[in-house]
């Protein structure tokens, strides 16, 4: 459509200038056939001129009144020259010319001898001889001819007249037609544009729906996927605090009713039979052995410091803890404990303190770390800082990061946020983790807990080996 649009418009062009030679041809012949009656005219009136100052000079006798006469043969000549030029495409004309050309010759060479006639013999010969002679006739020729050639040029100029109109209104016309069908072709142009953009934004419009219904679905199963996951998180820790109670509680009493009938036992039959003894004594190391292994498998299912002293002692106890373990210096300033019924609460950020620390020590090569527990207006902000090589961009926003994703679920679990960024001057890494105080919380802050040395000490955790690592979370990197 554009296209064809375009060549109408260029047809249209070239047209309208094809017409507007056409038309300029046309008006120039029009001139050249008013401009030959002009001349015709003007030639009847130089001879008229002529005789009429050879009148004059007959009867004063001053040859002041021969100047049109003695001018009349150049202009004459002249005159015959632009009008054999301007009919030179009428032969017709020409052939009337020619006739005329001669008359004003013949007339001109009588007016010449009357001159000669006058100034040898005076006004007698010339009365005599215009008796005699039949100028008047000569000068009635000159005019029918003049009058002829007139009339005819005249005709030529209604005719030419007439082709000039008939080439005015057929581009007049062309242009008109030429105008219509191009604006024919903007109007389909149009009709198919208009079609094209409700098309277009019937496909926006189902587009923007889907679009909408998928980012409403998206947002309604992350959702729900965040609301399982942190589900999932709580029945976890429930069940590892219930399989702990047990463990402690169950296991733990058979196990010390073993240790105490084999102790009884090997006191008996240390004087009768010392190698039965010595077995015994060997089972009960073993059995020691398992008490131990039972405690650490309590302590990793649930820290009992959490449950006994709460989480500033646990906290508190496992930086010094990880401190002795990786030679990372651990720096702790805890300002507000957290009261043991809020077990939800205390686990949640001992799990990020334990996470974040387990990271750490995987990926950090870190020689400082500081941990960071504070009451602010909007409630508790929990803070680890360390100095290492510092978190990766891409490790920020990696699907399969279930670490990150643990503590983020964690803090949505308890309504707060959990930030993860670099560290001062682009260094290390830091982990901030805010949550919302509990109502019957929230106007009651214990008194802060002073970092001495670096850390608080206090006596390690019973259940951990004192050459183990710390315990990982649940949750692996």
């Amino acid at each position: 459509m554009c296209v064809t649009c375009a060549l109408l418009l260029i047809l249209n062009g070239v047209s309208l200038y094809h017409n507007l030679q056409a038309l300029k041809g046309s008006n120039t012949r029009l001139g050249q056939t008013a401009r030959v009656a002009d001349r015709l005219q003007y030639l009847n009136v130089l001879v008229l001129d002529a005789e009429s100052s050879l009148r004059g000079y007959f009867i004063s006798g001053k040859e002041t009144f021969l100047g049109p006469a003695k001018t009349a043969d150049s202009e004459v000549e002249s005159e015959f020259a632009d009008l054999q030029a301007l009919l030179a495409d009428s032969p017709s004309q020409l052939k009337n010319l020619a006739q005329l050309h001669t008359l004003v010759r013949r007339k001109l060479s009588i007016l010449n001898q009357a001159i000669e006639v006058y100034k040898q013999g005076g006004l007698a010969d010339i009365v005599n001889i215009a008796r005699v002679s039949d100028s008047r006739a000569a000068m009635d020729e000159i005019r029918l001819l003049v009058v002829i050639m007139v009339q005819e040029q005249n005709e030529i100029l209604a005719t030419r007249s007439a082709a000039f109109y008939h080439e005015y209104q057929k581009a007049v016309m062309l242009g008109i037609g030429i105008n219509l069908l191009a604006i024919l072709v903007l109007v389909m142009f149009y009709q198919l544009v208009r079609r094209s953009f409700q098309t277009r934004a019937a496909v926006e419009f189902a587009l923007q729906n889907a679009n909408d219904t998928l980012e409403s679905t998206v947002v309604k199963r992350t959702e729900q996927l965040s609301v399982l996951s942190r589900h999932l998180i709580s029945v976890s820790e429930e069940e590892k605090a219930r399989l702990a109670r047990e463990l402690h509680d169950e296991l733990g009493a058979h196990l010390t009713a073993i240790s105490m009938d084999l102790g009884a036992v090997t006191q008996q039959l240390l004087k009768t039979h010392p190698e039965l003894a010595a077995q015994l004594r060997r089972a009960k190391s073993t059995l020691l052995e398992t008490v131990e292994l039972k405690r650490r498998i309590v302590e990793d299912l649930r820290p009992s410091l959490l449950d006994n002293l709460g989480l500033c002692a646990a906290i508190e106890s496992y930086c010094e803890q990880f401190s002795r373990m990786t030679k990372v210096k651990c720096d702790t300033e805890i300002e507000i404990d957290i009261d043991h019924s809020e077990s939800t609460l205390s686990i949640a950020l001992f799990r990020i303190v334990q996470e974040s620390l387990n990271n750490i020590t995987k990926y950090a090569k870190a020689g400082n770390v500081s941990v960071t527990l504070k009451k602010v207006e909007i409630g508790l902000t929990l803070r680890i800082i360390d100095d290492g090589v510092g978190i990766t961009d891409a490790a920020l926003v990696k699907p399969m990061s279930h670490g990150l994703l643990g503590m983020r679920e964690r803090a949505l679990l308890l309504g707060g946020t959990l930030t993860i960024r670099r560290g001062r001057s682009e260094r290390g890494t830091c982990i901030e983790a805010v949550i919302p105080l509990p109502v019957r919380m929230a106007q009651v802050s214990s008194a802060p807990h002073p970092p001495a040395g670096g850390h608080i000490p206090s006596s390690l955790p019973y259940s951990i080996h004192p050459h183990s690592l710390p315990v990982q979370s649940d949750q692996a990197r």
